[in-house]
């Protein structure tokens, strides 16, 4: 009997149980898991690890569009009709990915409602978390995106327990994340430490205060 829906939804017990030919790939810290461009005919969803979402402008430019972490699905745009990806995901750390090809994930959505709830849940965080991120950089100082993105990468404001040690990030890609230059994040990283925001005693930590630098006006 599958799993009752709810906030304790597990959605990797669901996805094992639930007839869906399993397809779990191992990718190694920085490996491209698909690139801009490519086919677009399979969902992946996170076992363990981290993954990077990206996009390359036609001038070269890159951004980064999320930092993903154990739990979450990703490539879900072949649902809705792209043929292609519209952007490239890479391991950020070494990861456990499983892959469900388009059609199977189609006849899982259709027939199991505990799944179909989850997914759509999903969906609709991701679309808020959007939002959230293009009125931060339209309305926030770089200091304050670089604050609210730390703590989304050690995982607070979700429903499981905080972890407050980050994956490894450069600040390369923080940079880009936030829409600024690495100079500036070196400098925001060094305030914040002084401050007692952040410790790099064993990892990169994320102390509750540097919620601080995000409320205040």
């Amino acid at each position: 009997m599958p799993p009752k829906t709810g906030a304790s939804f597990n959605a990797q017990a669901f996805l094992d149980s639930s007839g869906v030919a399993r397809n779990v790939v191992e990718y190694r810290r920085g490996e491209t898991i698909f690139s801009q461009g490519d086919s677009g005919d399979h969902v992946l969803y996170l076992q363990k690890g981290g993954v990077k979402l990206s996009v390359l402008s036609k001038a070269g430019r890159q951004a980064v569009v999320a930092m993903l972490g154990p739990g979450e699905f990703f490539g879900e745009g072949c649902l809705a009709g792209q043929t292609v990806r519209m952007g490239s995901a890479t391991a950020s750390m070494n990861s456990t990915i499983l892959r469900v090809e388009k059609s199977q994930m189609e006849r899982v959505l259709h027939e199991q409602h505990a799944m179909s709830d989850r997914f759509i849940a999903h969906m609709l965080a991701r679309n808020i978390r959007i939002e959230e991120d293009l009125i931060d950089q339209l309305f926030n100082s770089s200091e304050k995106r670089l604050a609210r993105t730390l703590l989304l990468l050690a995982r607070y404001g979700k429903h499981d327990k905080p972890v407050r040690t980050v994956p490894a990030v450069s600040q390369e890609t923080l940079a880009e994340i936030i829409g600024t230059t690495r100079s500036r994040v070196n400098f925001f990283m060094k305030k914040f430490q002084r401050l007692g925001f952040i410790d790099y005693s064993d990892g990169l930590k994320v102390n509750n205060s540097l919620l601080t630098v995000v409320l205040h006006d």
